[in-house]
């Protein structure tokens, strides 16, 4: 590698908040296909090997990061809230926070044709990054950059895992109370193109809270949601 292309490429380890020791794995990670193609005779690697380590580097650290974050969420919840995480759009976005596309080596016709913003290569070249920290300093870097990428991401998992309060309500109680929560419509308002109705949420026959809605379905995801942030507000 050539001084200048160093010095380039080492600016992206600041809001990367990581340190290569080999700076040629970083070169790799940066470096399209298209840009080999078009330097044949200079026998300089692509991306897509450290790509494919790097998807299953990701999916591990992230399920790691997942189960500590979440210790009472169960595998369907946890697996909906990685799904949201590990795919393109979600990745591609990660990478245009860290202006990735600033740093990569592209040939020619895929910069003539926006390839420094194809959410494809961007969230290719994000997974073989991951890949590289990977080989470069083992399964804790890895984690910790995993940690640094999606911690703003990862602020509410209620809503990561789709909303579904009376899920994430029975999960809750069934590792921490070893009980299940009881939904009771204790009233109706309204004609019945406009109705209100009103549920409360009882857990070991004590009323938690009371939620409002259009539908029964919406009561009882209010009042789920209301006991979550109570019974998680006591917890702490």
């Amino acid at each position: 590698m050539n001084d200048s292309l160093i010095e380039r490429i080492s600016l992206l380890q600041k809001p990367l908040g990581y340190s290569f020791k080999n700076l040629s794995l970083l070169k790799e990670a940066l470096t399209h296909r298209s840009f080999v193609n078009e330097n044949l005779g200079s026998e300089l690697p692509h991306n897509e090997r450290l790509e494919f380590l790097g998807d299953a580097v990701l999916t591990l650290t992230l399920s790691d990061l997942l189960l500590k974050k979440y210790p009472d969420l169960q595998e369907g919840s946890l697996s909906r809230i990685r799904a949201g995480q590990v795919n393109e759009r979600k990745l591609a976005d990660l990478a245009l926070q860290l202006d990735l596309g600033d740093y990569l080596l592209i040939g020619k016709g895929e910069e003539m044709t926006g390839g420094r913003e194809k959410p494809s290569i961007l969230a290719n070249t994000l997974e073989a990054l991951l890949g590289a920290v990977f080989l470069d300093g083992g399964f804790k870097a890895a984690s910790l950059l995993v940690d640094h990428l999606f911690r703003n991401e990862l602020k509410d998992d209620f809503d990561l895992a789709g909303s579904d309060y009376k899920t994430l309500l029975q999960e809750y109680c069934q590792s921490r109370i070893k009980r299940i929560p009881v939904y009771r419509l204790f009233r109706e308002e309204g004609p019945d193109h406009q109705k209100i109705f009103y549920v409360e949420v009882t857990i070991q026959d004590q009323v938690i809270s009371k939620g409002q809605g259009r539908t029964k379905k919406e009561a009882q995801q209010k009042a789920a949601e209301k006991a979550l942030v109570q019974l998680r507000t006591q917890s702490l």
